[in-house]
């Protein structure tokens, strides 16, 4: 990894990009997914993949609220799963629940301006990595749990970044891996619930939860557990 080849592999391409370029993933089985403008992106298993997703009035709510790394605004999040040295994504999604996504497909679900996904990538710090298989474990075996659209902790339904929390909890033996903070569902401009917010509450026949504890994309990323390995976009 630090052979001068590579250090002039990675400097000839930073100048012909002028992007950043994913590096280092040496941790369990890794593989390479193409993206237009990126020539090597890697991934590893127990990578969390950051999605500013395009969904309309409530995702953009989403990322009013919520501040990203960086100050980057997400939406959804997901985590990296090989199998057959094929990448996936196990995720809870509005339309399936918790699912198992090609990589591709969940990348191609979200792009910029310039035709690159709309992820970041983060990585557990090494400390940490031992936790992953588990974690894995875990969320394979929600799959098919119908998608949590209340915000609720303890129903046997997920949200995205509900998902990532207690998966990472289980291999924690239990224990908060990750952090919860109370939700806002309002506007910072106004004080007020947004009412892309009200609608949706009300369409659900329940009370917006302000204040409930719960966890976000944006507050994942931002964890002091994790590094930022990356970006597409």
């Amino acid at each position: 990894m630090n052979s001068p080849h590579w250090l002039i592999f990675y400097k000839y391409l930073y100048m012909t990009l002028q992007t950043p370029l994913l590096i280092t993933f040496l941790f369990f089985a890794t593989c390479s997914v193409h993206a237009q403008n990126v020539t090597d992106i890697r991934l590893a298993d127990g990578d969390l993949l950051f999605q500013d997703l395009d969904c309309g009035p409530v995702c953009d709510a989403i990322e009013k609220v919520t501040r990203g790394v960086d100050g980057r605004d997400f939406s959804h999040v997901g985590i990296v799963y090989t199998h057959n040295d094929s990448l996936f994504v196990i995720e809870a999604t509005g339309g399936k629940g918790v699912c198992i996504t090609p990589l591709q497909d969940f990348l191609n679900r979200s792009r910029d301006s310039n035709n690159h996904p709309k992820v970041v990538t983060g990585r557990l710090k090494k400390k940490y990595r031992k936790l992953i298989p588990e974690a894995i474990s875990f969320a394979q075996a929600q799959e098919g749990l119908p998608y949590d659209p209340v915000f609720a902790a303890g129903n046997n339904k997920y949200y995205c970044s509900e998902l990532v929390y207690d998966a990472y909890k289980h291999a924690n033996g239990g224990k908060p891996f990750f952090q919860l903070q109370p939700m806002t569902f309002n506007d910072p401009a106004t004080g007020r619930i947004f009412p892309a917010w009200q609608a949706y509450y009300e369409k659900l026949g329940t009370a917006v939860p302000e204040g409930e504890p719960g966890c976000n994309p944006g507050g994942l990323s931002r964890s002091r557990r994790l590094r930022i390995t990356g970006r597409f976009y």
